[in-house]
Parts: C-alpha cells; sequence; structure tokens
C-alpha cells in the first residue's frame, strides 16, 4: 500500500530539483531577464515558488516562517515576489528557496496527512484544507512553474526537459529541428483546410 503523504512528497521534491536545474550554467543576466511579456524570469519563477510555499506550508498550518520576507512588506513594489532586484543575489534567493523547502517539509513531516489547516487568503467557507489537499496544491503549483521555466530556459539557449541526465522529451533520433519542421508544417496544412 502506498503512503500518499510521501508520494506528494517525492512528487513535490522532483518538481523543485527540476524548477532549480533551469538556472545551472546561466549567467546573472540570462536567469534575470525577462522573454515575455509578463515579465516571467528564472530567479524571479523561483523567488515565486519559494513564497507561495512559506504561505502555504507556514500560516496555513500556524507555523510563520522564521524569516523576514522583504518582498511580503505593504511598501514593497508590485510583484516583488516575481522578480529579483540588482541587489538580490542569485545565491540570495536560491538559500531563500532552500530554507522554505526545509521549512515546507519540517511542516510536511509535523504534519498528519489529513491535518487540518487554513488557507486565509482563500474564500471563506474554501478555506479550511487539510495537509493532503495543500500537498496536491503544491505539486500542481511547483509543476506549473517549472514548466514556465522550461520554456524560459528554451528560449535562453535552447535546453529543456526534467533533468540534465533525463530530458523526458523523445523527438526521435532526427532531433528538434526536424520536430520543429514536422508541427510547423502540420499547422500550416490544418490552417488550409
Amino acid at each position: 500500500m502506498h503512503d500518499a503523504k510521501a508520494d506528494l512528497q517525492q512528487y513535490l521534491t522532483k518538481a523543485r530539483d527540476a524548477l532549480l536545474w533551469k538556472l545551472d550554467g546561466l549567467s546573472e543576466y540570462d536567469v534575470r531577464r525577462p522573454l515575455v511579456p509578463s515579465g516571467t524570469n528564472l530567479l524571479g519563477i523561483v523567488k515565486h515558488v519559494g513564497s507561495v510555499a512559506v504561505g502555504y506550508f507556514g500560516e496555513t498550518f500556524g507555523r510563520p516562517f522564521p524569516e523576514d520576507v522583504p518582498w511580503f512588506a505593504t511598501d514593497a513594489p508590485p510583484a516583488s515576489d516575481l522578480w529579483a532586484t540588482a541587489d538580490e543575489t542569485r545565491e540570495a534567493i536560491v538559500g531563500f528557496y532552500r530554507r522554505v523547502w526545509i521549512f515546507a517539509d519540517e511542516t510536511i513531516a509535523a504534519t498528519p496527512i489529513d491535518g487540518i489547516g487554513r488557507v486565509p487568503w482563500w474564500p471563506e467557507g474554501d478555506d479550511e484544507v487539510t495537509l493532503h489537499t495543500i500537498l496536491v496544491h503544491m505539486v500542481a503549483e511547483v509543476n506549473r512553474h517549472a514548466g514556465h521555466a522550461d520554456l524560459v530556459r528554451e528560449l535562453i539557449d535552447g535546453a529543456v526537459g526534467l533533468r540534465v541526465d533525463n530530458d523526458n522529451l523523445d523527438v526521435g533520433d532526427d532531433g528538434w529541428q526536424a520536430h520543429h519542421d514536422r508541427v510547423e508544417a502540420a499547422a500550416r496544412r490544418a490552417s488550409e483546410s
């Protein structure tokens, strides 16, 4: 029989790893630069995911995060959790992310899978949750943002996939350009119908 908490935590860990891998080998500029109109950038995604985990694994279960998070301040610039200022180092943001990871894992370890919490920013009546609900929510949240990071990283240098040793993608022996050409040809044919 499977342990639901352990299974969900394993998926969460894999998604966390995938997200951090997207920063590997890139310059300071590349981890910070916005490549789409919304300003989405790799270091900002890591900062955001860490910030979200602070709330869901902290306040939701009555466990305040033991650090001041400056971008949570009421006078912080808009969307401060979605980008890194020039003064915020990669090491500081990744360090924050890793400390939140440990903090979240401590909440997971200390809380039964059916343990009750309350998400204060969710609508009244929907705000009472279990750890199971939050684990499912965070697995989805981190994977969603890891997907964003995958696309941003591909725009930077073409690197894609789940891990450096397993891209989890099979486009055939003829490679990405041939795959791209097949997709483009199909799109053109479909638009001509």
